[in-house]
């Protein structure tokens, strides 16, 4: 008995190293191969003037006066947002919720669309806010460099260019997360390095160059590529 309870150990730890061995070989790969340290910025005038820059380039008056953004979010989460109004419905699997983000207790929640109530509706207004948080960033990220609690930064990159080293101090699922933004020769955005709370690894590139242009004129992203993974922005809307 106590020969067949070693032998099943044996095999337990057998699996348990077949699955995890690879993991723990590619993140240490990736950790050493990409991790870096936050870099130091100089806050004032300068990145003030390089965060407009950006804006500029990005025609931000016209993403300003866009009232109506819908998209998908990697083909799971579906969003209908109403921007001037700040409410924003959010359909994934069953479920919808319509978000009041200027007072989230009016917020509603539905299933098959019959309306809930209590703790299931509390734990559905919660999951749509963390989605909308996350998915909306990957979509108008750029746009929010002047939100309340942000600090702007000037920092050079590897090559000398100028760069924008955003930190959101307030706000948002994850406050203290600071993004560094990396210019092309326009000023438009074509990647960001992150430092952020869910990521074991500081400063991880995701690129910001496959943008479109929307109905109502703004200019958004459709895809993000972050190593070997894809965020995939698609069915994008909008109006004035």
């Amino acid at each position: 008995m106590a020969k067949k309870s070693k032998k099943t150990f044996k095999i337990i730890v057998g699996v348990i190293i077949f699955f995890t061995l690879p993991s723990l070989l590619l993140f240490g790969f990736v950790y050493f191969k990409y991790n870096e340290t936050l870099p130091v910025g100089i806050q004032g005038e300068q990145a003030d003037i390089l965060a407009k820059n950006m804006l500029d380039a990005l025609n931000f008056e016209v993403y300003n006066n866009t009232n109506y953004i819908e998209w998908t979010f990697k083909n799971r989460h579906h969003y209908k947002w109403q921007k001037n109004k700040n409410i924003c419905s959010v359909y994934w699997k069953d479920y919808k919720v319509i978000l009041t983000l200027n007072n989230l207790s009016q917020s509603k929640a539905y299933i098959h669309s019959f309306k809930t109530e209590g703790k299931k509706a509390a734990e559905l207004i919660d999951t749509a806010i963390k989605y909308f948080n996350n998915d909306s960033f990957w979509l108008v990220a750029p746009y929010k460099i002047f939100d309340d609690g942000v600090q702007r930064a000037l920092v050079k990159d590897e090559n000398g260019n100028d760069a924008l080293l955003i930190t959101y101090t307030q706000g948002g699922s994850t406050p203290g997360d600071s993004y560094l933004w990396l210019l092309d020769k326009n000023n438009k955005p074509k990647s960001f390095k992150m430092w952020v709370s869910i990521l074991p690894i500081g400063g991880l590139e995701a690129t910001w160059n496959n943008w479109t242009t929307t109905e109502s004129g703004a200019v958004l992203p459709t895809f993000h590529k972050m190593l070997f993974l894809g965020i995939e922005m698609n069915h994008i809307h909008t109006s004035k």
